[in-house]
C-alpha cells in the first residue's frame, strides 16, 4: 500500500509550503497515526477530517521568535489567573470532526482539561480548545489557514486569533461567527474566553 502525495499552494501567490499524503482506510486509526507522529519527530505533521496526512515545512526563525513572545505573554497571564492550560504548537488535539491539528498557541479552560482521563492526556486529546492561535508564516497560504481558523470554531473553539505578520493585522473569530480584522496598532481582547489578556502586536512585532 501506498500514500499518494500531492502539494497544497495558493493559486494567487504560487506559494507552497504542504505535503499532503492521503492513506489507505486501513491506516486510518488514531493509534496508527500517534504511532507515526512519534517515528517522525522532527516533522511538523496534522491531519484533516478526510484522513489526509499534512506535512508543513519548518517555521522560519523570525515566525519562531515571534510565536515565542505571543506565548510568553500569554503564559503571564495564565500564571496569574490560574484560569486553564496552555499549549506549544507541538501540540495535537483530536477535533470532533476527526481532524488532528497543531495550532501554534492553544489554551483550555481548567475545568475541561480535567475532565480528560490521563490516558487522553498521553496521546492527542479529543478536545477542541477553548482559544487557539496561528501565527502566518511567510510561506503559508493565508486561504488554508482561513479554513483551519473557520475549522476550529465550527468544532468547538470559542476564540481563534489568526495573526498576519506581512499584512500587520489579526483576524479574529468568535464562537458566535463574527470575524474581525484588528491592525496590529490597536489592542487586542481576549474577552470573555481569556478575560484580562490583552495585547497590543505592534509593542511586540516592531
Amino acid at each position: 500500500m501506498t500514500a499518494v502525495a500531492t502539494a497544497q499552494s495558493d493559486s494567487k501567490k504560487n506559494i507552497t509550503s504542504e505535503l499532503v499524503l492521503r492513506m489507505p482506510q486501513v491506516l486510518s486509526g488514531d493509534d496508527v497515526f500517534f504511532e507515526f507522529c512519534k517515528l517522525n519527530p522532527e516533522m511538523r505533521i496534522e491531519r484533516n477530517e478526510l484522513n489526509e496526512i499534512i506535512i508543513m515545512a519548518p517555521i522560519s526563525t523570525d515566525t519562531g521568535n515571534r510565536n515565542f513572545e505571543i506565548a510568553g505573554e500569554l503564559a503571564i497571564w495564565n500564571r496569574k489567573t490560574q484560569l486553564g492550560k496552555g499549549f506549544d504548537s507541538s501540540t495535537g488535539f483530536k477535533l470532533p470532526n476527526g481532524a488532528e491539528r497543531s495550532p501554534d498557541l492553544a489554551w483550555i479552560r481548567n475545568d475541561r482539561w480535567e475532565a480528560l482521563s490521563e490516558e487522553q492526556r498521553r496521546k492527542f486529546a479529543p478536545i477542541a480548545p477553548d482559544f487557539v492561535l496561528e501565527l502566518r508564516s511567510a510561506d503559508q497560504s493565508l486561504i488554508t489557514l482561513k479554513e483551519k481558523m473557520e475549522e476550529y470554531i465550527a468544532c468547538g473553539c470559542r476564540l481563534g486569533w489568526l495573526i498576519d505578520p506581512q499584512a500587520r493585522k489579526t483576524f479574529t473569530y468568535s464562537e458566535n461567527g463574527d470575524i474581525q480584522t484588528i491592525p496590529f496598532e490597536d489592542t487586542l481582547s481576549g474577552g470573555e474566553v481569556l478575560p484580562g489578556f490583552e495585547m497590543v502586536l505592534g509593542d511586540l512585532f516592531k
